[in-house]
């Protein structure tokens, strides 16, 4: 196993400057320019058309649903949405790119700037500005590891519509860009635009990052770490480059402009390649598309059809509802659970509180165990609605509400069936629990003798026998106060 190797502590002085692009794979069913399937996991190039292998004579033709996609994003982070923007070749010659150019967006982006609120670990709330989101196609993808002393090419992936989101070089830490990228992640789901798995590569980013003198205006040279694929790996590895620029500056060597790539397993960044500019890449429009038009009916319709967006739900449940930040933070990092949460409150008006306590609760232990997404969870939003009624009612106590509860995940029918076949109403007749009472202070004579001598802690041991008796159907603040009456004498 290979040893963790970092740098020494950045020096004081010095301040990182950071900007992320990410890559968002378009959740659509086929590719940017062809009618080849985006599935994941097919035999490789078996989802690729003659379109994405570029086969002579084959002509691209623009994805709509894709560009529907890249204008929502758009009107999410309040950005413009130009009327025309322009395809354009990225020439670069890479064995997992058939055409030898990669159709993308320079110039003339279909997203133009916008910015978006985001929320650091440590309480700050940063304002991040988006330059431009623009569309392009993935490569292919080459296998080093599937052939002896060979590489393989898989084309599955070639064409598949990509939303390279970049940002301004803004952030100047880890933790801020990781927040970010959590922050975008949470957005292009909540869209339902991508699905932000990164294991399959739906989600990743680029980082660049540099360093300079505090004080200075002045950026310094840049690298960029390409294909982070995880949250965890984007701190590390922007943590391990600013050290090691830092180190290098203070030792008197240059940064010299490259891509690098993040090695996991040693915990360290390493040269990949010089850093291309821009004119090397010989950028010019596309001969085989025309500008992309973009109406304004067409961006009005998708402007209405926007939910309710992740920040203004939170603030939401924090102003009207009441909810900590916590409970709105957590709630709101996904729009599944968000929407799962409003339809147990709508079963239960004026009971926000308990119903996030337990979708937080309850809900998210048990999807953790079974590893199930709260979309397909065993007890729906309904059920679990009905559950709680019969909590607020005082037909359950809250204990036995969390045994119905494992018995609804378990298949066993809804509350009121498994609250009826087990008996488990509560007590709440004053004469049953005073009966119950008086048996357990009549077997514990001595230590109801202690408790009236001053021994008020005694006063749960009682309450734990008459639930014992009770099966723990016993309403508990009724239990409390005849027992307190019984026990005054």
């Amino acid at each position: 196993m290979n040893a963790q190797i970092a740098p020494p502590p950045a020096a004081a002085g010095w301040q990182a400057v950071i900007g992320l692009e990410i890559h968002a794979q378009l959740s659509t069913a086929s590719k940017l320019f062809s009618g080849a399937p985006t599935a994941y996991g097919a035999e490789p190039n078996t989802q690729a058309s003659l379109v994405d292998i570029a086969l002579p004579g084959t002509l691209p033709v623009p994805n709509r649903a894709a560009i529907r996609k890249a204008i929502q994003f758009g009107l999410a982070i309040g950005a413009p949405i130009a009327p025309h923007s322009v395809f354009a070749r990225k020439n670069y010659f890479y064995p997992d790119l058939p055409k030898g150019y990669q159709i993308s967006q320079y110039e003339l982006p279909v997203v133009g700037p916008g910015k978006l609120k985001v929320r650091v670990d440590d309480g700050r709330t940063i304002e991040v500005e988006i330059q431009r989101a623009h569309l392009e196609e993935d490569a292919g993808k080459s296998v080093h590891d599937a052939f002896h002393a060979e590489t393989g090419i898989d084309l599955n992936r070639a064409g598949t519509p990509l939303l390279e989101i970049v940002s301004a070089p803004v952030m100047h830490s880890a933790a801020e860009a990781v927040a970010y990228m959590r922050t975008v992640h949470t957005l292009v789901r909540w869209l339902g635009i991508c699905d932000g798995n990164m294991q399959e590569g739906s989600f990743r980013c680029d980082c660049n990052v540099s360093v300079r003198r505090s004080g200075t205006e002045q950026l310094g040279t840049r690298t960029e770490i390409k294909n982070v694929n995880s949250f965890r790996f984007v701190e590390k590895a922007i943590e391990y480059e600013i050290e090691r620029q830092i180190r290098a500056l203070e030792n008197g060597e240059a940064i010299v402009q490259e891509t690098r790539l993040y090695d996991p397993t040693r915990h360290q960044t390493r040269s990949m390649r010089s850093k291309e500019s821009a004119d090397d890449y010989r950028y010019f429009p596309d001969p085989d598309l025309p500008p992309l038009a973009i109406g304004a009916a067409e961006i009005e319709r998708e402007r209405s059809a926007l939910p309710e967006l992740p920040q203004a739900r939170r603030e939401r449940y924090i102003a009207v509802l009441g909810l900590p930040e916590a409970d709105a933070d957590q709630l709101c990092s996904d729009r599944a659970t968000a929407d799962y949460f409003e339809a147990v409150l709508a079963g239960v008006p004026g009971q926000a509180k308990l119903c996030a306590n337990w979708v937080l609760g309850e809900v998210a232990a048990a999807l953790n165990e079974n590893a199930v997404e709260i979309a397909a969870a065993p007890v729906d939003a309904a059920a679990l609605a009905q559950l709680l009624s019969r909590l607020r009612e005082g037909v359950i106590s809250g204990k036995i509400a969390k045994d119905v509860f494992a018995a609804m995940w378990a298949g066993e029918g809804s509350a009121d069936v498994i609250i009826e076949a087990r008996g488990l109403k509560q007590i709440s007749d004053t004469g049953a629990l005073a009966t119950a009472i008086d048996a357990v202070l009549a077997e514990y004579a001595g230590q109801v003798a202690d408790y009236r001598k001053g021994n008020d802690k005694l006063l749960q041991f009682f309450v734990g026998q008459v639930m014992k008796r009770t099966r723990g159907q016993a309403n508990p603040q009724q239990l409390n106060e005849l027992l307190k009456q019984k026990l005054a004498g």
